[in-house]
């Protein structure tokens, strides 16, 4: 009868030991994710958007050059998404055509003279002063072209002459 109460008290220590540890652990890693700064922009507590491609034309003195063409995925704090009133992909697709209509001496034809760091900051930081609080952590690209006015009429064109239909010869 001894050992049983031996073996019962041992047992109710054991449980009180674990779940002191447990509370502790939960308590603890609830105050290190608590602090949103605490964790790496890109590691976790943001979500990542991915835009549809958007399509820019480009113009010099009342022609189409071209189209700048850019596909991005931006990581933005869950929470402060929610506080837009307009979808976020519409906010980001008019910074983009505001960053770029309004920085003209990007030249797109040169790819060499493309800032990309500055690009992607640009659209950052005009994104958050135009909502009025740090919203987007990042902009990501994953795919940036600039497709030439003369290669959107040969594409045009051969999609013409894939989609005309075959004629029956004549005898």
């Amino acid at each position: 009868m001894g050992s049983l109460v031996k073996f019962i008290g041992a047992a109710v220590w054991i449980c009180i030991v674990t779940l002191g540890a447990v509370f502790y652990s939960f308590q603890f890693s609830s105050a290190k994710t608590a602090d949103p700064k605490a964790l790496p922009p890109l590691l976790g507590g943001l979500n990542y958007v991915k835009t549809d491609v958007i399509s820019v034309p480009v113009f010099s003195k009342a022609n189409i050059d071209g189209y700048f063409l850019a596909r991005l995925v931006y990581t933005a704090d869950p929470k402060e998404l929610k506080k837009l009133t307009v979808p976020a992909e519409s906010l980001i697709v008019d910074q983009v055509y505001t960053y770029l209509y309004a920085n003209p001496q990007i030249d797109f034809a040169k790819r060499e003279n493309f800032d990309l760091d500055a690009f992607r900051n640009g659209v950052r930081d005009s994104i958050n002063e135009r909502v009025g609080e740090t919203m987007i952590h990042e902009v990501i690209v994953e795919q940036i072209d600039f497709l030439p006015r003369d290669e959107t009429r040969d594409r045009v064109a051969s999609r013409r002459e894939i989609m005309r239909p075959a004629t029956a010869p004549t005898e």
